[in-house]
């Protein structure tokens, strides 16, 4: 099956965003448990160390626990998915903002823009 993923990035990054971008949309719940290894690396066509590279992150990152002999869930800590969830805003907002000064366009025509599209 498999995913389709962007060449310039490493894949365990895309996988974290990916479930990061899940659980921000609702997709994922706190409390979640997720696939093991084994199945997430099937499911999305990667090997499976790339997979416990990204589980491994996501526990750095305080989002997720393991529980010897159950699995990995999804932390039940809302106010740590809400701060991620701010986080994730921000880098977003960020790397939109860089790109539209980058190509020379003023505040003025992305608020337009922005207004157009009922987005402010």
């Amino acid at each position: 099956m498999g995913i389709e993923f962007d060449k310039d990035r490493p894949i365990y990054v895309q996988l974290v965003e990916r479930i990061c971008g899940e659980l921000v949309s609702g997709v994922r719940q706190p409390g979640d448990k997720l696939p093991s290894v084994r199945e997430f690396a099937l499911e999305v066509g990667v090997n499976t160390n790339t997979v416990q590279n990204v589980y491994k992150q996501l526990e750095q990152m305080q989002l997720t626990e393991t529980k010897r002999g159950q699995g990995t869930f999804i932390t039940p800590d809302i106010l740590k998915i809400r701060s991620m969830r701010e986080d994730l805003k921000r880098q977003l907002v960020d790397r939109f903002l860089n790109n539209v000064e980058t190509m020379g366009f003023t505040q003025e025509e992305v608020l337009q823009t922005l207004k157009e599209r009922g987005g402010i």
